[in-house]
């Protein structure tokens, strides 16, 4: 985490207005509401144009498998450090399918031994977009395992993803109750 405590401090049930609980609640219909939507809830329009891209991101409408979209995920907050990204995708992740050993192994990196060559390709993806906003050609040609929606995908994933550790990470979203911060990215 890059902060000991909020600098937006999340909603809580009695701060929100009208707009806002209306909000939350069609979203969440009586489900736990999470911190970083708690946090987003106080710019309540951006909230919900947020809310269909990443409802895109997460859907089935992306056409990667969702075992290689929360690889992608895990990779794109790993690199941006953000311990709030990182643990709630280590719970989807494992709902997907990812085992703690390949959990270890995003940390690690494309050259780490649970990957297959085009997993190993899509985890240099998400490392060259997250130091240069590029894949390069040999990267691209790695990928050809992948259809052109499918790269369209990865790079829109890494993009949202990028974003929403940026906002977590600048406003400070602290970890909810059930979750715990990886001892790798406490600072």
């Amino acid at each position: 985490m890059r902060l000991d405590k909020a600098r937006i401090a999340p909603l809580t049930d009695a701060e929100m207005d009208a707009e806002q609980k209306e909000t939350l609640e069609k979203t969440f219909q009586g489900r736990p509401v999470y911190n970083i939507f708690r946090t987003l809830g106080r710019a309540p329009k951006a909230f919900k144009s947020f809310m269909r891209w990443g409802g895109y991101i997460l859907s089935d409408y992306n056409s990667l498998a969702p075992r290689e979209r929360e690889i992608v995920i895990l990779r794109t907050g790993y690199n941006w450090k953000s311990g709030y990204e990182w643990a709630q995708h280590v719970r989807i992740g494992k709902e997907c399918g990812l085992t703690d050993l390949e959990i270890q192994h995003i940390k690690e990196g494309p050259l780490a031994p649970s990957w297959s060559p085009l997993e190993s390709a899509m985890i240099r993806a998400v490392d060259e977009l997250t130091t240069d906003a590029f894949i390069t050609d040999r990267t691209w040609g790695e990928l050809d395992g992948l259809t052109e929606k499918q790269r369209m995908d990865l790079v829109m994933t890494v993009g949202q993803y990028t974003q929403v550790s940026m906002m977590l990470n600048s406003f400070g979203v602290q970890l909810d109750d059930d979750l715990e911060l990886d001892p790798d990215l406490e600072r």
